[in-house]
């Protein structure tokens, strides 16, 4: 087994300002799907530590240095994955669970994305944004806020 496949755990980080608008990112290997801050928990690393680099390497925002908290929900979604998506994974991995995380951020916070995962973002209010979010759990955690 190749050591960069993905084992099937994942975070969600819902990423909101004080008035519930939320962030949504355009992935670059589909323009109609936009999300939340997803990634694969990598071997030995927790949720927590995830959810930490998956900000950071997401959208540029370092939580640790801005003395931002992000809070773990203490629940997990499960899902199918996305056919496509299936040769990136751990052989018959089928359903991957996803830990749930969201982060207040201050109205002032910059963006910044990698363009070869996410081309552009969108900050909206939480019931467009749950409408927008191409993945129901996305769509659910937005509303949950």
């Amino acid at each position: 087994m190749s050591a960069n496949l993905r084992q099937p755990f994942s975070v969600l980080v819902v990423i909101y300002k004080k008035n519930k608008d939320c962030l949504l990112i355009q992935r670059a290997d589909d323009a109609n799907f936009w999300q939340s801050v997803t990634g694969g928990i990598d071997e030995g690393e927790t949720p927590l530590a995830t959810a930490h680099r998956e900000l950071y390497e997401e959208t540029g925002i370092n939580a640790h240095a801005f003395g931002l908290t992000i809070r773990d929900h203490q629940k997990t979604n499960q899902y199918p994955i996305r056919e496509c998506w299936r040769h990136r994974y751990r052989a018959n991995a089928l359903i991957n669970t996803e830990h749930v995380f969201s982060i207040c951020v201050p109205d002032n916070v910059t963006i910044t994305l990698d363009p070869s995962e996410h081309t552009h973002y969108l900050w909206l209010p939480q019931q467009q944004a749950a409408e927008k979010a191409w993945s129901p759990s996305n769509a659910a955690e937005i509303l949950l806020l």
